[in-house]
């Protein structure tokens, strides 16, 4: 139905992109970055969405991604997938995000750790989704797992903080009802 609706197929980065900026929200030194001795932090998400190329990987950013809904980010990402792998991205197309995500499951990493997209503090990294055998209620079922990594820059962001970024998006994404309600 929703491609019927909208002409675009509903994927799993809307989803991701939706929960990191959730996240985001909660914990703004994420969505920061630095330049020279300045700390700048970002009142908006233009969030990067890594794309695999002929030419290798690019990043073109998804402006105000937070005023998107689902429909506009599976669209901007579907053009933008589109204009990177023909090279008609332009460098206004390629600047200026606050935060990456980057999903080597496509290829079929399950762990990898996403290198930094300067001036940003930090990346997600996505990997591919496998069945895992887990303990629930003390019974061993079996359950889709994707592993998530969080690249991030020191000077900005501790360990802590960075959990519990990881844990807010586990959390939107494991009752992604307010995403879709936009509640």
């Amino acid at each position: 139905r929703f491609l019927e609706k909208h002409n675009v197929k509903l994927g799993f980065m809307s989803f991701f992109i939706k929960a990191s900026i959730e996240a985001l929200k909660k914990y703004p030194a994420i969505n920061a970055s630095i330049d020279d001795n300045d700390i700048i932090y970002h009142g908006y998400y233009d969030m990067g969405i890594a794309v695999s190329t002929p030419r290798g990987l690019i990043v073109p950013v998804l402006r105000d991604a937070d005023q998107l809904d689902f429909a506009g980010i599976e669209q901007s990402i579907f053009e933008y997938g589109n204009k990177a792998r023909d090279g008609h991205l332009s460098y206004e197309d390629l600047t200026g995000g606050t935060f990456t995500i980057t999903n080597g499951g496509i290829f079929g990493s399950m762990l990898s750790t996403p290198i930094l997209n300067p001036p940003q503090c930090a990346i997600l990294g996505m990997h591919a989704i496998k069945e895992r055998a887990v303990v629930e209620n003390g019974e061993i079922i079996i359950r889709p797992i994707m592993y998530l990594a969080l690249s991030y820059d020191h000077r900005l962001v501790d360990g802590k903080e960075a959990v519990q970024f990881l844990m807010t998006i586990k959390e939107c994404l494991e009752a992604p009802a307010h995403l879709l309600l936009n509640i």
